[in-house]
């Protein structure tokens, strides 16, 4: 069965729309058996998300979609506004209690605009934790669409080296010209390095339908409106709680990422 593990809640603040009951429920009614949360920047709705996925019987997996400072989180220059993004999934209560230290330092000793961790602290808190390469903001996917093929060969074995479980996330929406030249570069990536894919979809709403609403809360977020045609706004409507068949057969072409969801969703819980 086929394991969300990219989803955004309404705890990531002006950016996700899902509520967590709602959110679980639907995954339960598509049959599926676990479920991960993974906010923007925090763990603010973990516990809410944890209790909710006991009382319907979902296995919760907790989450972290964390900002990566380019280089230490100390530092703060115009450089350091856009730091790259990185998805990390507790595997047992070490990796719970390494995504709290994360979050912590990077609210209190990397905040600067956003809370951000480096790679320093990424290695003393490792244990424990299942690292996804991320979306097309994260390092490794900035350098393939830069054509930086070597040094994102070497990052992709320091993230494999720095934990014990890392993936190759890869993701299928439209109209993102990007993803496909992104994709085709991780595809060769993972068969020359060994490192596996996994098929993921960036949720950030939980029905189909909620697409209007996020593109409202977008604009609330950037400060414009709807008739703005030059407005930051989402691809299409895909960024949902897509059933296990329609992300079979979006990715009909790699079993093996479905496959390695089945991997992580069974040894990523706490205990």
């Amino acid at each position: 069965m086929y394991t969300h593990l990219h989803n955004h809640t309404e705890y990531s603040l002006l950016d996700g729309l899902s509520q967590i009951k709602p959110m679980v429920q639907r995954s339960k009614d598509l049959g599926m058996t676990s479920l991960a949360i993974t906010d923007h920047g925090g763990l603010y709705g973990a516990i809410e998300f944890y209790a909710e996925c006991k009382e319907l019987g979902i296995k919760p997996i907790i989450g972290l979609e964390t900002y990566l400072a380019q280089e230490s989180r100390y530092r703060k220059s115009p450089a350091d506004k856009t730091p790259y993004h990185l998805l990390l999934l507790a595997r047992n209560n070490q990796g719970y209690s390494n995504l709290i230290a994360l979050s912590s330092k990077a609210h209190l000793e990397g905040f600067y605009y956003k809370p951000r961790v480096d790679k320093e602290i990424l290695q003393e808190h490792s244990d424990g934790l299942i690292a996804l390469s991320g979306c097309p903001s994260a390092e490794l996917p900035r350098l393939l669409l830069e054509d930086r093929y070597q040094e994102a060969l070497d990052i992709a074995n320091w993230y494999k080296q720095t934990f014990e479980h890392f993936f190759l996330e890869i993701q299928r929406h439209t109209n993102l010209p990007e993803l496909e030249k992104l994709n085709k570069a991780l595809i060769t990536l993972s068969r020359e390095t060994g490192i596996p894919l996994v098929a993921t979809n960036d949720c950030h709403y939980t029905n189909r339908d909620d697409a209007p609403y996020q593109d409202i809360l977008i604009c609330i977020h950037t400060n414009t409106n709807i008739h703005d045609d030059k407005r930051l706004k989402m691809s299409d409507d895909s960024y949902y709680i897509k059933s296990p068949s329609e992300m079979e057969a979006l990715f009909s072409d790699l079993p093996e990422a479905i496959s390695a969801k089945r991997l992580i969703a069974a040894t990523s819980i706490p205990e």
